[in-house]
């Protein structure tokens, strides 16, 4: 009889998605997971503060995050180095970064193509005064502010999954640090990325100018540049984002809304994708609206993605992926987005401070996780709007200088979380090391079980 790799074992699984999160030795706790599980997929808790979707043996999981969810944390069972778990965890992490939870993200999600409304606006959208979008868009976003799940304003759930599942490993071997690869080069406590989608003709001539203010921060951001349809394309425009330092991405095909709309017209626009991915050699990809459909990002021919949301309240797809770090896609990267975008912040909630953006800055930092943000050249002629985005560039500016975070550009960033997943940490004469190319911007971490919560710590 053939053997089943260890990748196609419940358990195994498990032990691998704490090997990909955190890099650390491969001999952890037995995961001991069901691998049939007859009861349809729903909500559950796993303790008091950790919201799960997936199927669950230990009880009933519910069909809406409002209702009395069971927790399965209390029937996890210890037996030696083994942990029992009533659910699989890997399952639970795909379908929250793959925003596989609850009605309507049940299964393949596709925007409805006879959604009249949506068509309607889509096509008379770039011929609306902005005042007038702002207002549908209040009135379409109403009540965003109830939606009990993700977490607004940053969620961590799968953070806070892994975290437990590595406390549950270490107590299962009775150990109280275990080492690990820390998250980002050179010991850097968290990582920033700043994002430019240029949506008009406007923004595209303004484009200069928002170099010009980054430049003045000494931040180097990325311009997403829609190739068909919204403005023409000159060459030298393109080798001057280059040649100045900033980065050029491919921004949908022609931002009508439409991508995700049909899986056989997305084929057919999906080729004209790659090609300008490959003329304009850009290695980041991000859809038009932020519609997304994990289930068809093979065909995208990226290095990365940057097109699903922390927490998607105030995104015409709503949803979000639960977790402020990036991860993998079959073969492409997510670099979510963890912060509000700019024309959220400005025109939706009407707030003009850097008070959000601030309050997420903090919660992010507080996973060591990924701050990416979303300026439009379109929306920052605006004088209150540049204002905040300088107090922005200017407070990130402060962290770095304090060592507190990575300010890279989205390759840089994607690069080296491709580079940390192929490091290994081995245990050479009783002292851990790293192996592998690029070892030499990689440090060893520990993670350190404090009051029944994980801390770290670099060695």
């Amino acid at each position: 009889m053939t053997r089943a790799p260890d990748s196609a074992i419940p358990g195994r699984k498990t032990s691998q998605l704490l090997n990909d999160r955190f890099r650390c030795p491969v001999d952890g706790a037995d995961f001991v997971v069901p691998e049939n599980n007859p009861g349809p997929p729903g909500y559950f808790r796993f303790g008091p503060d950790i919201i799960c979707y997936g199927q669950c043996t230990s009880g009933a999981a519910a069909e809406s995050v409002t209702a009395p969810l069971h927790d399965a944390r209390e029937h996890v069972a210890f037996n030696g180095s083994s942990v029992h778990l009533p659910f699989d965890p890997a399952e639970v992490v795909d379908n929250l970064r793959c925003e596989r939870y609850g009605t309507p993200w049940l299964g393949v999600k596709t925007i409805p193509t006879k959604n009249l409304f949506r068509n309607l606006y889509s096509l008379v959208r770039p011929m609306l005064p902005r005042s007038v979008r702002t207002r549908l868009h209040k009135l379409y976003f109403r009540g965003w502010d109830k939606i009990p799940f993700p977490k607004w304003p940053v969620d961590h759930t799968v953070e806070n999954i892994l975290e437990q599942l590595l406390i549950f490993s270490m107590k299962a071997q009775k150990v109280e640090r275990v080492p690990f690869i820390w998250f980002w080069p050179e010991g850097a406590p968290s990582c920033t990325i700043v994002t430019h989608d240029v949506e008009t003709l406007a923004g595209l001539d303004y484009c200069p100018q928002l170099m010009d203010i980054d430049d003045s921060f000494q931040v180097k951001s990325s311009f997403q540049i829609v190739p068909e349809e919204r403005y023409a394309i000159s060459k030298s425009l393109l080798s001057d984002i280059r040649s100045r330092g900033f980065e050029v991405n491919v921004h949908d095909l022609n931002h009508d809304g439409r991508l995700m709309s049909d899986r056989r017209a997305f084929l057919r626009r999906v080729e004209r994708i790659n090609h300008y991915g490959r003329q304009f050699g850009a290695l980041g990809f991000r859809s038009g609206v932020m519609y997304r459909n994990t289930d068809w990002y093979d065909e995208l021919e990226f290095s990365y993605d940057m097109s699903i949301p922390n927490v998607g309240h105030l995104d015409a797809q709503r949803g979000g992926c639960c977790t402020v770090l990036p991860f993998f896609i079959g073969k492409i990267l997510e670099l979510p987005l963890t912060t509000t975008q700019d024309y959220s912040l400005f025109n939706i909630l009407d707030d003009h401070t850097m008070r959000l953006w601030k309050e997420q800055i903090s919660a992010i930092r507080a996973k060591h996780g990924l701050m990416s943000f979303l300026v439009h050249p379109d929306y920052a002629m605006d004088r209150a709007a540049r204002r905040v985005y300088c107090d922005l560039l200017q407070y990130l500016c402060e962290l770095r200088a304090r060592g507190e975070t990575w300010i890279a550009l989205p390759n840089e960033a994607a690069d080296w979380w491709q580079l940390r997943n192929k490091l290994n940490l081995v245990n050479v004469g009783g002292v851990w090391r790293i192996e592998g190319h690029g070892k030499d911007k990689a440090r060893v971490a520990y993670a350190i079980i404090s009051d029944d919560r994980l801390t770290y710590e670099l060695a």
